[in-house]
């Protein structure tokens, strides 16, 4: 069993993560009441506390963890409406007025981020560009073609091209001007600190756990500290409550991200993004007069499930393969949810919620979706509703024809994780095969535990059942943590959560 992490290329950490540290928050240690609670402090959760703050309502906001850490400090970074190969499906099954109100909204939030940094004079790395949809697959030609088209229908600046200034072949792309990038932890921070200056509030290790609907509506976090309001947020990403059954519409999915220096001459101008060789998305950001960083993302998987380790070589290799980049100075990794609809689910939490709302399945276009969501969970609270509202609204009818294949298909998957997994006899045969540095699923007196070996020989179990549903957890060895392969859940080496929709640890076990 590989154990060593010495040929993995970079610094583990987020690039936007190191170099935008921010200052820590307080918890919260006194019962309270606001307007609106908002759970969840990334790119959803903050946008939507921006403007209802703006709005003149009072806002808590509870973090589980550190405020933009979460999915949001390990993004891509881009800002679009470009998402991939999105408005010919949309036209063909939600209809023309569904492609743009797709187009509109997701336009509309690119806008309002660069309005709100501008506004806020905020020093986050923004720029404008084109962003592009690319394969190298000649017989992908005429899909591109009818994409660029529905594109360009649908109200974007959109466009069918084959020329590009990435260092390779491109047989054909759809080119959407007026889009952006930036370095989003920067704007985040700025975000929440406008926030505050406006009177919210904004709470870290505040993982919240009970949720009770009603008018007013009560939020409970582990320390028992419990919050009294007139609405409730759930921005976590992946809801952590389970009441609206959205885990059996969301998958997850986690792409890892390498990034290395490159000459300003040498760089793409715009972003761009492929299906091909498992997804590859391209963009860059600033570093110095003669510098960028090119941030490369994909080898897309569902979490607990093969050879991180391998995935993060490939993809350096692809890097380094195909552009004149330096050595690699970042490595990190990303999580998204997709929704079996390929649409975001924004508004109402479920059929009977009168206030409580929810945002999430963004399907890797967290940034443009999250603040989409901002603009569309204010308006809800406060009593307007935008007229492209009912397209991402949860409560929409999904078991259609259209939607089963997918809905089918995911579950069989979480099926046979859930049945498959306990019928493996082990992982590992005994505690003793797990080298230093490594981890693996064994069982320990008819128990399956979680194993742990630390570089000094020590080894550190728990229990190998996922908090959330009970799944078994598998190892992710480049990035020394335990993840749920059913629903996404991670949780590191002490069995403390990592990301949800899991709330409680995994509990010690005695070895």
């Amino acid at each position: 069993m590989t154990t060593s992490h010495d040929d993995l290329p970079g610094t583990a950490e987020s690039y936007w993560m190191a170099t935008a540290p921010g200052t820590e928050r307080p918890r919260p240690d006194t019962d309270s009441t606001a307007d609106v609670v908002v759970i969840g402090a990334g790119m959803a959760g903050l946008s939507t506390a921006w403007e209802l703050t703006r709005a003149g309502r009072s806002v808590v906001v509870m973090e589980a963890d550190r405020i933009a850490a979460g999915v949001s400090g390990y993004t891509t970074a881009k800002l679009t409406a470009a998402h991939s190969l999105v408005y010919e499906r949309l036209r063909r099954t939600r209809g023309n007025q569904g492609a743009r109100h797709y187009a509109q909204s997701q336009q509309a939030a690119v806008e309002r981020v660069v309005s709100i940094a501008t506004e806020l004079g905020v020093d986050c790395d923004l720029e404008r560009s084109s962003a592009l949809t690319f394969t190298t697959d000649q017989e992908q030609r005429a899909t591109f073609e009818a994409e660029a088209q529905a594109a360009a229908e649908a109200g974007l600046d959109a466009r069918f091209v084959t020329d590009t200034d990435v260092p390779f072949a491109v047989c054909a792309a759809v080119e959407v001007a007026q889009q952006a990038q930036f370095h989003p932890r920067k704007y985040l921070l700025a975000l929440a600190d406008d926030i505050t200056a406006q009177g919210g509030l904004i709470y870290e290790r505040a993982r919240v756990t009970g949720l009770s609907e009603g008018s007013p509506c009560k939020v409970t976090t582990e320390q028992g500290v419990t919050i009294t309001a007139n609405d409730v947020i759930v921005a976590t990403h992946y809801p952590v409550f389970d009441r609206a059954l959205h885990f059996a519409r969301l998958s997850p999915r986690r792409e890892l991200v390498v990034a290395a220096p490159i000459p300003v001459d040498e760089a793409p101008k715009h972003m761009y993004v492929t299906d091909d060789m498992g997804k590859r998305s391209v963009r860059t950001a600033p570093l110095d007069e003669s510098r960028r960083l090119l941030v490369v993302t994909g080898e897309s998987f569902t979490p607990g499930t093969g050879d991180s380790h391998q995935r993060f070589l490939r993809l350096d290799r692809w890097m380094h393969d195909h552009f004149p980049v330096g050595q690699t100075a970042y490595r990190w990794a990303a999580q998204d949810n997709d929704v079996s609809d390929g649409v975001p689910l924004v508004g109402h939490f479920h059929p009977g919620a009168r206030h409580v709302y929810v945002a999430t399945g963004f399907g890797g276009w967290g940034m443009s979706g999250g603040a989409m969501a901002g603009q569309l969970l204010a308006s809800l609270v406060t009593g307007a509703q935008p007229e492209w509202a009912e397209l991402y609204d949860p409560r929409r009818l999904w078991s259609t024809l259209r939607e089963a294949p997918a809905l089918l298909k995911q579950q069989i998957e979480v099926a046979r994780h859930f049945v498959g997994d306990r019928a493996k006899t082990t992982h590992v045969d005994s505690v003793a095969e797990i080298a230093p540095g490594s981890g693996a699923v064994v069982r320990v007196e008819g128990r399956r535990c979680a194993v742990y070996r630390d570089e000094d020989g020590t080894a550190h179990a728990l229990s190998a059942r996922c908090t959330h549903l009970g799944c078994l957890v598998s190892f992710n060895e480049a990035e020394t943590a335990w993840e749920c392969p059913c629903h996404g859940s991670r949780f590191g080496i002490d069995g403390e959560v990592l990301h949800g929709p899991a709330q409680r640890p995994l509990s010690p076990r005695k070895i």
